[in-house]
């Protein structure tokens, strides 16, 4: 049986190993989806939890990020608020993949009417900005958490859809590929068993860069409130909440703000790392 000339193991992966950076960003993720998991057993008290008494409290001994203006402290807020950010994150990328993967790879593989009907409808997309065209799906989906999942993912869906397809079109001109069509090898197959498996770095990575970017949308339509209700500790939500107490208390946003600013990095950082590691040799 012919099979793909790229042949998958631990060494690719393993480079990782030498590579600060990509081990920095992945402990920082790791690090940010075990806080959100584990946040009811590491947090004393539920993220809705008011203290009046205790209100606008600077990080210190008693507080270890401070507290807002109701009192409720910014450290177990970040914890729960993790659960929603990375939650819409995840979901947004799952969407995205689901659509983008298989409309790219068909359209690359297939080519002819199909690719250039795929790749018009894709390029018209792109010339809207993310933001707007997520922007366009909250205002006809209504508000909410899945809303914004959604939203985010269809519009980073283009992107992939392009990516997928550019790495199909590469991978389909290869002469194993040619091969298994000679041997009357049916399209469903080819793709499946030989084109998918020889595409999937560049796919990996760009999925993790993706989600450096589905982060930071949907957390920017937390913040305009266009998602989650109002209280909910979301981190675009609590950036909100800290915008007017930037003078006065500016760790009631800071803190929100630097961990999201340190998922997305990360996560677009592994993605540069994953795709000098899987680069095919």
């Amino acid at each position: 049986m012919i099979s793909g000339v790229i042949e998958w193991s631990a060494r690719p992966y393993r480079s990782l190993l030498h590579q600060p950076v990509a081990l920095a960003s992945l402990a920082w993720l790791v690090l940010a989806v075990l806080g959100a998991g584990l946040a009811p057993l590491l947090a004393s008290e539920g993220p809705l939890a008011a203290d009046t008494t205790r209100s606008l409290l600077q990080p210190g001994a008693s507080s270890l990020m401070g507290t807002d203006l109701l009192g409720r402290e910014i450290s177990t807020r970040l914890l729960w608020g993790g659960r929603w950010t990375l939650g819409i994150g995840f979901l947004g990328l799952a969407i995205a993949v689901g659509a983008g993967l298989p409309a790219g790879l068909t359209a690359g593989f297939l080519g002819g009417r199909i690719e250039s009907f795929t790749m018009q409808l894709v390029d018209a997309l792109l010339a809207f900005p993310g933001l707007l065209l997520a922007m366009a799906v909250v205002a006809v989906l209504g508000p909410g958490m899945a809303s914004v999942a959604i939203a985010v993912g269809l519009a980073a869906a283009p992107a992939y859809t392009r990516v997928a397809r550019s790495a199909a079109r590469e991978v389909r001109a290869q002469p194993y590929v040619e091969a298994v069509r000679a041997l009357g090898g049916s399209a469903w197959r080819t793709l499946t068993h030989h084109v998918l498996p020889n595409t999937a770095a560049p796919l990996v990575a760009f999925a993790a860069t993706q989600l450096g970017w589905i982060l930071l949308n949907s957390a920017a339509l937390n913040f305009l409130g266009l998602g989650v209700p109002l209280g909910t500790p979301e981190w675009g939500a609590m950036l909100d909440e800290g915008q007017g107490y930037l003078r006065d208390a500016p760790w009631v946003g800071a803190f929100p703000g630097a961990a999201l600013t340190l998922t997305v990095l990360a996560a677009n950082m592994l993605g540069d790392s994953l795709q000098k590691a899987l680069q095919p040799k």
